[in-house]
């Protein structure tokens, strides 16, 4: 049977961070002010959200009656926005919907994406009552000058807390996102704010070097030459000790930005790196199955439509032969391991250097340079590779 992974995008924030490119909407108890953990956690419009989650289940049940495959769903993701921002009850309706459609696997991965300002030890216990067994916490940073700046509405403390509160609240899979290459960001912040976060022992981190995104607050500040980001030296300077900190407390980088104890790899994401299928549903929401490519117009999820796949869809693209080659080698390039040579000649029928016969001398001066190595089944980028991974990655597409 077809294991399947479903992302449930939830597009509500407290406020947009400074750098966030992400679909998002602000529906809060307007009393909310940030950072301060003795006032009460930010709400959503209740009729907001009921009115969300009701187009979620909508378009769970019309995507489980158009199924024509027999699959299990092995993970679910709550993104967004900020999904811990919604009752508990509702991520219960949003399992609950996505089990009634296609059927939940025996022991399925459920995460949520968390803010520390919008989550507490009742509302974790609650969630993990419902059936998230994965909490990604995004605390960013440590430092409050540094949180400040980017638009956060949490301080380190209330980070620390949250993580607390997790561990209490008995989620036994936890991930921390954090952020470097901030402007202004010193190494010696991002040295304390990594030490910090490796001194609370989560079982994932995920990090990631910032990237000014169009329509953000930072964006037009660059663009007038208010901030500026960290020289590209300092940048890597900041990834590479990242790496070998987490190498030295027992993590294994499986990923080029993420890093785990064994065994606790996020399953979702490793989905998309791997050219496995997922659903998207909700405002934005991306999908792949079966070579297909659709994204969700925002309004959509509201719709009564029962039309299937993506035909209402924002893109919609049907992959072929060198799409999908190209999209499995960029992907694969992410990952640890690499390209799978003999999955890729599995999937597709034809050997790897057969399909890329015209690239491999092009990408002679990386294997010459140590960016590149090969052994019989695997090609993959070393470490000092992944500082020129997209410009090798682009060989490929």
């Amino acid at each position: 049977m077809d294991k399947l992974g479903v992302y449930v995008h939830i597009p509500f924030c407290v406020r947009r961070c400074n750098y966030c490119g992400f679909y998002s909407n602000s529906i809060v108890d307007t009393g909310f002010s940030g950072a301060k953990s003795s006032q009460p956690l930010p709400t959503l419009s209740p009729d907001a959200e009921e009115a969300y989650i009701d187009g979620i289940v909508r378009k769970l049940a019309m995507y489980g009656r158009h199924n024509k495959k027999p699959v299990k769903v092995d993970t679910v993701y709550f993104g967004g926005g900020t999904p811990s921002l919604i009752r508990p009850d509702s991520a219960e309706r949003v399992l609950a919907a996505i089990d009634d459609s296609f059927g939940l696997d025996d022991d399925p991965e459920i995460s949520m994406e968390s803010n520390p300002g919008t989550i507490d030890r009742a509302k974790l216990t609650a969630f993990r009552k419902a059936g998230v067994n994965r909490l990604s916490i995004g605390v960013q940073s440590f430092d409050n000058d540094v949180l400040k700046l980017i638009g956060r509405i949490h301080d380190a403390d209330q980070a620390e807390e949250a993580y607390m509160s997790a561990r209490e609240a008995g989620f036994d899979n936890v991930s921390l996102d954090l952020m470097f290459g901030i402007p202004d960001q010193t190494f010696s912040q991002w040295e304390e704010t990594l030490n910090r976060a490796m001194d609370l022992k989560p079982d994932h981190i995920s990090f990631y070097s910032l990237q000014i995104e169009e329509n953000t607050p930072f964006y037009s500040e660059y663009k007038e030459g208010l901030i500026s980001l960290p020289d590209v030296k300092l940048d890597r300077r900041m990834y590479h000790y990242a790496c070998d900190l987490m190498r030295e407390k027992g993590f294994h980088h499986y990923e080029i930005s993420s890093a785990a104890k064994p065994g606790y790899e996020c399953r979702h994401n490793i989905k998309y790196w791997t050219f496995a299928d997922y659903l998207g549903v909700g405002a934005s929401a991306s999908s792949f199955i079966d070579g297909a490519r659709w994204t969700e117009k925002p309004g959509d999820v509201f719709a009564d439509s029962d039309k299937w796949q993506a035909e209402q869809g924002e893109e919609y693209h049907v992959n072929d032969f060198l799409d999908n080659v190209g999209e499995y080698a960029f992907t694969a390039l992410r990952m640890d391991r690499g390209i799978d040579k003999d999955d890729f000649e599995a999937r597709f029928g034809r050997k790897f250097w057969d399909v890329y016969s015209e690239v491999k001398p092009e990408l002679a001066g990386y294997f010459d340079d140590g960016l590149l190595t090969e052994d019989d089944r695997f090609l993959r980028l070393t470490e000092a590779g992944i500082d020129v991974s997209n410009e090798i990655m682009a060989e490929f597409v």
